[in-house]
C-alpha cells in the first residue's frame, strides 16, 4: 500500500469536462494507483526490485507514490531528469545513459554529491570519462556495465566484453563497479536474463564481485519467469499505459491511464472529422501499428493523420461526431505525450483534481 505520507491527492467536487480547455493530458490517478499495485505485486512474485522508470511521467509526485509502494529508487534518462528528481528529495537514482563530455560530467559530479547515484558505461571512453571525473571525489560512484541482449542500441556485445569493461571500471580510481544492466528487445526479457547471468559468472569467476544485474521493459513485465540471478527491474510505461502496450497484450484498454483529450473543431464531410490535438501533443510512433491513436468514445474510428494542430480522424458509423464533442485519445506512446505539455490534468474518473506541472519536462540533457 501507498504510505500516508505519499498518498495521491483525491477527487474534488468539480467534474473536469467542465474544467479542462483542450488539447490537454488527463491521468487518472485511479488507474495508477492500479497500475502501481500490479507492477509492485508482479516484481514482489517475481522477487526483483522495482526501480522505475520516471522518464515515461516526469512527477515528483508519481515518483514518491512508486517509492512508496515499495520500489527501491528510480531510474532516469538524462542528467536533467535525475537533477530534477533529487531536488523533490529523492536520493536513490540510476541513470540509464552513456554520460559523455566535460560539461555533462560537471554536472554528473555535483549531483553525485545531492544522492547516491548509479550511472552506466558501455565503453572504454565512456569510463575514461567518469575516471576522470571522479578521481578525486570523496566517495565512490557506481557502474553498471550496459549489455547489448538484441535491442541493437547501447551495450557491449559479448560477456567477454563486459568483464574486459568491469575490470576497467574495478580498477579505475573512483569508479565502483556495481554490476550489468540491459534494456532487452520486446519479447526477450527472458533470454536477457540469461544473457546476464552468463556475462556475471564469468565476471565472478575473475573475482569481480557482481551485485546487481538490472533489465527493464514494460512489455516484457507481466510475461517474466523467476531469474534468481535477476536483481532489480527498471519498467516505466507501466504507471500509464498506451495503445502499443494494449496491443502487445501486456495490459488492457481499462489500465490506460493517461488519454488526450481533445474536441472535435471540424466535421466537413462523411467518414471524417478534424480534432485540435496534433503532433504538438499526439505522438507520432507507430511501433508498427496503423493510425496514431485509440479514440475511447469512437471505437470506429482511426486516427488516420497528424500535422501540428490537426488530428484528421476516419470513422464507419453513419452517426458522424458533432463539432465540439470531447473525445479521448489513447496514445500510442505515453512517455513521449508527457514531454509535449508544460502540466498535465489529474482526474479520478470523472471528478478534477487538479493540474500538475511536468517537472521534468524538456530535462533530455
Amino acid at each position: 500500500m501507498i504510505d500516508k505520507s505519499s498518498e495521491l491527492p483525491p477527487a474534488g467536487p468539480l467534474r473536469w469536462r467542465d474544467v479542462v480547455e483542450t488539447p490537454a493530458v488527463l491521468i487518472d490517478l485511479d488507474i495508477v494507483e492500479r497500475n502501481i499495485r500490479r507492477c509492485q505485486d508482479q516484481c514482489d512474485r517475481l522477487g526483483v526490485a522495482i526501480r522505475p522508470h520516471i522518464k515515461t511521467h516526469k512527477l515528483p509526485l508519481l515518483a514518491r507514490a512508486q517509492l512508496a509502494a515499495g520500489a527501491i529508487g528510480i531510474t532516469a534518462q538524462k542528467i536533467g531528469e535525475a537533477e530534477v528528481m533529487a531536488d523533490a528529495g529523492i536520493d536513490d537514482i540510476l541513470i540509464t545513459y552513456n554520460i559523455v563530455g566535460d560539461h555533462k560530467l560537471a554536472r554528473l559530479r555535483r549531483l553525485a554529491d545531492r544522492c547516491r547515484l548509479t550511472v552506466v558505461a558501455d565503453s572504454a571512453a565512456v569510463v575514461d570519462g567518469l575516471a576522470r571525473t571522479f578521481a578525486s571525489a570523496k566517495d565512490e560512484i557506481g557502474v553498471l556495465v550496459e549489455c547489448d541482449t538484441g535491442m541493437n542500441r547501447c551495450g557491449v556485445l559479448t560477456p567477454e566484453e563486459a568483464l574486459a569493461l568491469a575490470r576497467q571500471v574495478a580498477s579505475s580510481a573512483g569508479l565502483r563497479f556495481a554490476g550489468l544492466m540491459t534494456y532487452p528487445a520486446p519479447g526477450h526479457g527472458n533470454a536477457a536474463c540469461e544473457w546476464l547471468d552468463n556475462a556475471a559468472s564469468l565476471i565472478r569467476s575473475a573475482g569481480i564481485d557482481t551485485h546487481t544485474l538490472s533489465s527493464g521493459g514494460t512489455p516484457d513485465l507481466y510475461a517474466m519467469q523467476h531469474h534468481p540471478s535477476l536483481t532489480e527491474y527498471r519498467p516505466g510505461s507501466y504507471i500509464y499505459n498506451d495503445r502499443s502496450l494494449v496491443t502487445a497484450g501486456a495490459c488492457t484498454v481499462e489500465d490506460c491511464a493517461l488519454t488526450v483529450l481533445t474536441t472535435v473543431i471540424s466535421s466537413p464531410a462523411h467518414g471524417r472529422a478534424i480534432v485540435d490535438a496534433g503532433t504538438k501533443v499526439l505522438t507520432s510512433d507507430l511501433f508498427g501499428m496503423s493510425g496514431y491513436g485509440m479514440v475511447l468514445e469512437r471505437p470506429d474510428s482511426t486516427v488516420i493523420s497528424l500535422n501540428e494542430e490537426h488530428g484528421r480522424i476516419e470513422y464507419t458509423s453513419e452517426l458522424p461526431p458533432a463539432v465540439g464533442d470531447l473525445l479521448r485519445i489513447v496514445p500510442n506512446h505515453a512517455c513521449v505525450v508527457s514531454n509535449m505539455v508544460d502540466s498535465v490534468h489529474l482526474i479520478r474518473g470523472e471528478h478534477y483534481v487538479q493540474a500538475e506541472p511536468v517537472a521534468a519536462r524538456g530535462r533530455i540533457t
